[in-house]
């Protein structure tokens, strides 16, 4: 069970790989969430915090890990 989930592991990794990769070559963002937080990182690699306000106003500030 345990190669299973290496292997599994493996293939996620590959694909997250592969998004990035295509995300990057078309200019396009990537969004995700870490550590309870939205992101959303540029082509360039820029990171950005998406964040709400209270009227539901969206902001992006920068994102530091």
């Amino acid at each position: 069970m345990l190669s299973n989930r290496e292997q599994l592991q493996e293939i996620l990794k590959k694909a997250n790989q592969h998004a990035r990769k295509q995300a990057k070559e078309s200019g396009a963002s990537i969004y995700y969430i870490k550590n309870n937080k939205r992101i959303r990182e540029d082509a360039e690699g820029n990171k950005f915090e998406i964040v709400f306000d209270a009227t539901g106003n969206r902001r992006e500030l920068e994102y530091n890990e």
